[in-house]
């Protein structure tokens, strides 16, 4: 027991102290930054380079939900596109992840998610998440994992996952919805009591990423339920899992 006291005080404190301030590595692509006077070539050769229809023109922009961050637009834009590695890129709303050259950054940092006092009070001290995966690659269901380890340690802000939905408050989608998962996800939805709240996470869960236009995903869930929390990403990086969660809460 002893050799194990002593391991412990060894190792410190390893979790990330400071999450919200938290340096990522510089190839991490984030924020998009769009300079439409930069555009050389045909923009329809853009659009078209983009594999899930994330470009759009008048004017150029990005949807963050649909992106995979593949970097093909950054490549053929003649520095019109360029990836930051600003990595709070989370909204509350789908059509907040629509980003041209008229938002920057500290803009879209302003109105992204919009803390709501009924949601830091029922859920700012304690959130349970059932977390469900709905034909995804387990890209995204990895990096939720990693948000639990010893680096991000997301319990420390009492965020957990549990292992039946009656015990949540909440889900966490990932996947594109296919038709074998459409009724497990909403028989976990409605196994969950009110109050509860919805987090997509992930371009799958978002908007079906690279298979939205697939005849095997069934995307119904998600017009009628309303989604609180859309993360973005392919896979999203646990920083930018924890940071969302922690502003939709208010903390």
């Amino acid at each position: 027991m002893f050799d194990l006291i002593k391991a412990r005080i060894n190792h410190g404190y390893q979790a990330i102290e400071n999450i919200a301030d938290a340096k990522i590595l510089p190839t991490h692509k984030g924020f998009p930054v769009i300079d439409e006077t930069k555009l050389g070539g045909d923009i329809e050769n853009l659009i078209q380079a983009c594999p899930v229809k994330a470009i759009s023109k008048n004017p150029l922009a990005i949807d963050l939900g649909k992106c995979i961050f593949c970097g093909e637009c950054e490549k053929k834009s003649g520095g019109a596109i360029k990836f930051s590695n600003n990595y709070k890129i989370s909204c509350d709303s789908k059509d907040k992840l629509i980003v041209s050259s008229d938002i920057s950054y500290d803009d879209f940092q302003r109105i992204a998610i919009e803390s709501r006092k009924e949601i830091h009070k029922l859920f700012g001290r304690s959130l349970k998440l059932r977390q469900v995966s709905a034909g995804g690659c387990n890209g995204c269901e990895m990096e939720l994992n990693a948000c639990g380890n010893v680096n991000f340690d997301m319990g420390r802000f009492g965020i957990d996952f549990v292992a039946s939905p009656r015990h949540a408050d909440g889900i966490v989608l990932t996947g594109p919805i296919t038709k074998n998962m459409a009724k497990a996800l909403d028989d976990a939805y409605q196994s969950i009591g009110e109050p509860k709240i919805v987090i997509a996470t992930g371009a799958c869960a978002i908007s079906g990423g690279i298979f939205a236009d697939s005849t095997e995903i069934d995307r119904t869930f998600t017009e009628r339920i309303k989604i609180d929390l859309f993360i973005p990403g392919c896979p999203p990086h646990p920083l930018v899992i924890i940071n969302a969660i922690l502003k939709f809460l208010g903390k």
